[in-house]
């Protein structure tokens, strides 16, 4: 194999591959993320944190926070942060992983899906089972970047499946 990694048959190194996956697509798309937090148009927070999750892990199997894979945040030091940007991608992303719909889908089309105490904001997408959320900008561009890195990441993935064989 040159360049790829085998998806390993255990849990513990499986989550590990997944895990390099999804470091792999932020890695691919930090530049567009570094744009963003410069940009004032896009957020005035000056900071992107970005939630990845398990695609293996669902409400069935997993607790929401078990099911995290990936976290990354861009931008400002979290101490200089104005609000908790980290909180709110994991909301966005366990009302993904809990309804397997888009956050804005979910806030906008499907309210009954919200339960008591959920926060009705959008930044999240749920990709053929991929669901990532992201906190920083305005929440369609949350929303834009959570798919570019959903997207991403099941690119990764595809590309380390291709060169096992």
């Amino acid at each position: 194999m040159t360049g790829g990694t085998a998806a390993p048959a255990d849990r513990e190194n499986l989550t590990a591959y997944y895990r390099g996956a999804a470091a792999r697509a932020l890695e691919l798309i930090r530049p567009m993320l570094e744009a963003a937090v410069r940009d004032t148009r896009v957020g005035e927070s000056g900071v992107l944190h970005v939630v990845v999750m398990d695609p293996l892990q669902t409400p069935a199997n997993a607790d929401f926070l078990d099911a995290i894979l990936y976290e990354e945040s861009v931008g400002r030091d979290p101490a200089s942060w104005d609000a908790d940007y980290a909180a709110f991608a994991r909301e966005k992303a366990e009302l993904s992983w809990r309804t397997g719909l888009d956050g804005h889908a979910v806030c906008t089309v499907a309210a009954h899906l919200l339960l008591p105490g959920d926060a009705a904001r959008w930044g999240s997408v749920w990709h053929d089972g991929i669901i990532v959320g992201v906190s920083g900008a305005q929440p369609w561009y949350d929303e834009a970047f959570a798919g570019a890195v959903a997207h991403a990441f099941k690119a990764v993935l595809k590309d380390y499946r291709l060169r096992e064989g």
